[in-house]
């Protein structure tokens, strides 16, 4: 795509010649764009953005070549002449758990054809403008890092992912089983709240667990152990149950202990 001012193939160095020529709606932030597109005769899949200065990535829209694509914070898939083919390929990247935002480029008479199976997060006209394109960018990357903020809880030194199972305590990853790692989660999420232990068997272990209240005593010892230093942060409410304890300042939480060497 010779042509092509600031769609660039993934193979070959960016050229900034056009770069006088950019446009003032260009957003300072500038985003990482992957076109896949295997149109014929080389058009530009989205004319719009030779345009705007967020940086673009061109590859074929072949299942091979997603091997090796290069990172972006948008994919764009172009779905003009082949529908079908984009739509298998929309699937495999849903599939192989991509977290990046998926963007599909029709015509208006492709639009009938898109569906919510299509696992795509946002549909566009060839035929929109810089602006346009641009303000769809900006809302698919701003949706995406406020998605990623919401999958993570940091509270009294405790970093809990959501998406990945996971937890740490001062950076040092918890070896938890899946229902301390639930336990912690129940108890992160509603802080300062006391609970009775019938209330986290039925939020933690279900309506349908047989077992006795017991089994939520049994959890809160392990996991206070697993804790360390903060265990103090499940709290005991005489007579009542548990409440996770948080605290106002950063600097009130209790800093690891270094263990003495032998």
């Amino acid at each position: 795509m010779r042509g092509s001012g600031a769609i660039e193939s993934a193979t070959r160095p960016r050229m900034g010649a056009r770069r006088a020529s950019r446009r003032a709606w260009e957003d300072p932030l500038l985003a990482q764009l992957l076109v896949l597109s295997s149109a014929p005769g080389g058009t530009p899949p989205l004319p719009a953005l030779e345009l705007l200065s967020h940086r673009v990535r061109l590859i074929p829209a072949e299942p091979a070549q997603l091997v090796n694509a290069p990172s972006a914070d948008v994919i764009f898939i172009d779905a003009r002449f082949d529908l079908v083919g984009a739509k298998s390929l929309c699937k495999i990247l849903t599939t192989t758990g991509l977290d990046a935002p998926l963007v599909l480029i029709v015509t208006e008479g492709g639009l009938t054809a898109v569906s919510t199976d299509w696992g795509i997060d946002d549909v566009i006209l060839v035929s929109a403008g810089p602006a346009e394109v641009d303000a769809r960018v900006r809302l698919a990357v701003g949706r995406q890092s406020a998605e990623q903020v919401s999958t993570r809880i940091q509270t009294s030194g405790i970093t809990i992912d959501e998406s990945s199972y996971s937890a740490k305590v001062h950076g040092k990853p918890l070896d938890l089983t899946y229902k301390e790692f639930q336990l912690l989660h129940f108890f992160a999420t509603h802080p300062s709240r006391v609970f009775t232990r019938e209330q986290l068997l039925s939020e933690v272990w279900g309506y349908d667990y047989f077992g006795g209240t017991r089994t939520v005593d049994v959890h809160v010892r392990r996991l206070r152990a697993k804790l360390g230093d903060l265990e103090q942060l499940i709290g005991t409410v005489r007579n009542v149950g548990y409440r996770f304890n948080v605290y106002e300042d950063d600097e009130q939480v209790p800093a690891p202990r270094e263990r003495s060497q032998a």
